[in-house]
């Protein structure tokens, strides 16, 4: 019986994201390109015969208790009726607050990790139901593979998307997605668009916009300017933030990315990530 997993939990970027309605329990419908990239947090998952769920390692400002991982875990024992527990050791890499999926991709690599460690037998599409009451970006991650959403994020159609290096862009400023969403100023009526609009458009970069945009730009004069640097250095890029923010990112040759990173600003953290096609823990035909 295996006892231990390691497992990557990768972050993405939203490729566009409009705004198309919102549903009476408050929650928004949206129409997005999710696409995985190689900047990667950590989780070990260690088998526990007494029932107990603890994290060993973890952000320092989130308490145990209020981690997604942690509730992952109680969600799937519960659901499971399983007598184990676990101790979940959790490396972070991706910045918190930054629209890069950190905390639902680390949720669902937890869901997946366990259902194999636990042996509680769950598919992919039962997990995926119980991830959407963790996030609704949660699905997403157990699917496995870029996609096009809609929904609240839920509505999941697998896309291939070409090989894409980006310098990404983390002003140091955490963004709560609670306040975007609650936005009077927050676009909600974006004319729906298809998959093949985008499979289609010329470029996939400068396909549609990101409706968060703009009000993230008049509260958070960081990632305003982090935009009106990437649009200075590379102007032919079509910069954009990623999810509710607060990180930017654009489409660069990679030795272009690198230049312009070492370049960055003091007050700003920068990678230069690669897109993934697939999820570096699972096989998403599993």
């Amino acid at each position: 019986m295996i006892k231990q997993l390691q497992l990557k939990a990768p972050a993405k970027v939203n490729r566009f994201l409009h705004i198309t309605g919102q549903r009476p329990d408050g929650y928004h419908l949206l129409q997005t390109v999710f696409q995985l990239i190689d900047l990667e947090d950590h989780i070990t998952l260690d088998c526990r015969s007494d029932g107990t769920i603890v994290r060993t390692n973890g952000p320092s400002n989130v308490k145990p208790e209020d981690d997604l991982v942690i509730r992952a875990a109680q969600l799937l024992q519960k659901t499971s009726k399983t007598t184990l527990g676990c101790s979940i050791h959790l490396e972070k890499n991706i910045p918190m607050g930054a629209g890069l999926g950190g905390g639902s991709s680390d949720a669902a690599t937890v869901l997946w990790g366990l259902n194999e460690l636990w042996k509680t037998g769950l598919t992919r599409q039962e997990l995926m139901d119980l991830g959407v009451k963790l996030g609704a970006d949660v699905p997403f991650f157990l699917l496995g593979q870029n996609a096009f959403a809609e929904g609240i994020g839920e509505i999941l159609h697998p896309i291939e998307l070409p090989e894409t290096n980006f310098l990404l862009i983390f002003p140091q400023v955490h963004i709560p997605t609670v306040d975007i969403f609650k936005s009077p100023d927050l676009t909600r009526n974006h004319p729906a668009v298809t998959m093949s609009d985008f499979i289609e458009s010329a470029n996939f970069d400068q396909f549609g916009s990101n409706d968060c945009e703009k009000v993230v730009v008049q509260k958070y004069q960081e990632v305003a300017a982090a935009l009106e640097w990437l649009t200075q250095k590379a102007p032919l890029s079509s910069p954009r933030m990623s999810g509710s923010g607060s990180s930017v990112f654009a489409a660069l040759e990679p030795n272009l990315a690198k230049i312009l990173l070492n370049q960055l600003p003091n007050q700003w953290i920068g990678f230069v990530v690669r897109g993934l096609h697939r999820h570096p823990s699972y096989n998403p035909s599993s």
